[in-house]
């Protein structure tokens, strides 16, 4: 990875080397959300940090339904 600063508005560019299908769905996900491919790394990392802070701090992460019933449990992070 090759970071650049910008320091007009305080950003770093980073030029990110993934495989053909990571990009694709990192695209897919992109058109799907109606955003950009950055935007949809940007809260993949968000959600990581939350999921390393609640392991960090002995609780779990997962998906809930309506009635608040575990579905899923995001186990390996």
């Amino acid at each position: 990875m090759y970071a650049e600063n910008d320091t007009q508005n305080n950003r770093v560019r980073l030029n990110l080397v993934v495989t053909k299908q990571l990009n694709e769905l990192i695209e897919k996900l992109a058109d799907e959300n109606g955003t950009s491919k950055s935007d949809i790394l940007r809260k993949a990392l968000a959600l990581y940090e939350v999921a390393s802070e609640a392991k960090e701090h002995g609780n779990k992460m997962g998906v809930l339904s309506k009635d608040r019933a575990v579905l899923t449990e995001i186990v390996g992070v």
